[in-house]
């Protein structure tokens, strides 16, 4: 998603216009809601705190990732900010200077955030799930799906909760597969876009 959104970025600073503001807040949304909400809060919960204690160079890494979930919430609350200014102000000022001054901080902010989330993603396959699959027992994983089983990503190729079914189809319309982007949200899936229960007629 994060990709996705840079993605869309680029394509409208190269055209210079203006991207589509509720697809963009809708996205950060999906951002704050899934990985920042749900997902990093069980990792602290369970999974960290059945690796804790085992030696103090990975209680380091994981008080590291700890403070990047501490983080996270902050980080969106400053993006969604930088967001509202790039088009609350574009608006009212009418002026291209301001405008850009706008869409470079909230394109700054947003790569910043990406290259941080990345490299927590890194930190974690590189250390955290290797240790946890040579230490945990049977227990501990079934014990671990169930929870992650309940707040599925839809952007994994999982059906999406009814509750999230509209904003993702808001998602994926903002994002046609024609312009590259669409396409990058279902290679970021792996087995296509998110799976929706069909609408009622």
């Amino acid at each position: 998603m994060l990709r996705a959104i840079m993605l869309m970025l680029r394509e409208h600073l190269r055209r210079d216009t203006l991207p589509d503001f509720a697809a963009l807040r809708a996205m950060l949304f999906y951002v704050d809601e899934f990985p920042e909400r749900l997902h990093h809060p069980k990792e602290s919960r369970l999974l960290f705190a059945k690796l804790r204690g085992r030696d103090a160079s990975t209680d380091a890494v994981l008080d590291r990732l700890e403070c990047d979930h501490a983080q996270g919430e902050h980080s969106i609350r400053e993006i969604e900010h930088a967001l509202l200014a790039f088009e609350v102000m574009g608006e009212v000022m009418g002026e291209t200077t301001q405008r850009n001054a706008r869409r470079d901080t909230f394109e700054a902010s947003m790569t910043r955030y990406m290259q941080s989330w990345l490299a927590h993603m890194r930190t974690e396959e590189a250390e955290i799930l290797p240790l946890a699959e040579s230490v945990l027992g049977a227990d501990d994983w079934a014990e671990l799906d169930a929870a992650f089983r309940s707040n599925r990503d839809p952007l994994t190729g999982f059906e999406a909760d009814a509750v999230y079914q509209a904003l993702f189809r808001k998602i994926l319309k903002a994002l046609p597969v024609s312009s590259g982007i669409g396409g990058a949200l279902e290679a970021l899936a792996g087995s296509g876009p998110p799976k929706f229960a069909p609408q009622r007629p």
